[in-house]
């Protein structure tokens, strides 16, 4: 049985030395994709022969030919593995994130290629950052306003709602909300937010009684109001504020202008690197995403909004 390979404290020059072929990129897909043996991705056999002439395999039960890279985001793509391998790197390890055009110009790729790499990876740290899984513990929960980007259409800029919920030493989610009020906050809270949770804590806003309280079984809500004092005794929401405070930095140093349509997957990348940042697997659990989950087309990415 093969072993899942490790990539411990990965830096720069490691990963250069590591994956600056297309050759030592696609052997380390094939043991991510098959850590137990390579199968055949149509019929699953296991009586599988290598194709010395290119990167492929041949299934000698149904004759399907195949690589490392078939039915995965990787397949459609012109840019090569090591480059992407680079820009998952980057993504995983820019605190503040990073813009497509900074990209572009450290990949020496159309802006176009970028932006669309850029996108992929954050839907794979989306799916990777197991939104499904709920936060429990002790959770700090605030709001912000974000200013989305600003059209010629749009006399303004568009103004978007984010709520953040942290754990005490733990997991980060923020998710967009369509306003401050009862009912939002409740179905995001709920969404997010285990019901055996021992503690939450707010700010001052009253739509977090009503949106917390009638949905669990004993009361766990304890608000701060920072017009009197920022922390009384472990009720203190400066986990959640400091994370509201990288994010802000992230959109207005490194992204610079973030549409409200896309907005969740920015949100979606910041807190999978918050939440996993002590994880020394990130780069290869966000390429083994990126290998399971569906492919972001370019068409579903850039289709307009629902009105």
């Amino acid at each position: 049985m093969k072993k899942k390979p490790m990539v411990p404290e990965i830096d720069l020059p490691r990963l250069i030395e590591q994956f600056g072929s297309e050759e030592k990129c696609r052997a380390f897909m094939e043991a991510l994709r098959w850590p137990k043996g390579i199968k055949c991705p149509r019929c699953e056999s296991e009586k599988v022969s290598r194709i010395k002439a290119r990167p492929q395999f041949d299934c000698d039960s149904c004759r399907y030919q195949f690589s490392a890279t078939a039915g995965t985001v990787f397949h459609d793509s012109h840019l090569p593995l090591w480059k992407w391998f680079l820009a998952i790197y980057i993504l995983c390890e820019s605190k503040k994130g990073i813009s497509a055009l900074q990209l572009k110009r450290m990949l020496g790729t159309s802006y176009e290629t970028a932006w669309y790499l850029c996108h992929r990876i954050r839907e794979a740290m989306m799916k990777a950052n197991g939104t499904d899984t709920r936060l429990s513990g002790t959770v700090e929960i605030d709001d912000t306003q974000v200013q989305g980007e600003k059209r010629k259409w749009r006399p303004a800029p568009e103004k978007v709602y984010v709520v953040g919920l942290v754990e005490r030493n733990g997991r980060l989610r923020f998710t967009v909300v369509e306003n401050l009020g009862t009912n939002a906050l409740a179905k995001a809270i709920c969404r997010r937010v285990s019901a055996n949770i021992d503690l939450i804590i707010t700010d001052e806003w009253a739509a977090y009684v009503n949106a917390i309280i009638p949905y669990y079984d004993r009361p766990v809500l304890k608000r701060i109001k920072h017009k009197e004092t920022y922390v009384r005794g472990n009720v203190y929401t400066s986990n959640i504020e400091n994370a509201f405070s990288l994010l802000k930095r992230g959109i207005v140093g490194s992204w610079h202008h973030v549409s409200a349509k896309h907005l969740q997957r920015y949100l979606d990348e910041m807190s999978f690197r918050f939440s996993e940042r002590k994880n020394p697997r990130l780069f290869s659990e966000t390429i083994t995403e990126l290998i399971n989950t569906d492919p972001l087309t370019f068409k579903a990415l850039t289709k307009k909004r629902a009105a």
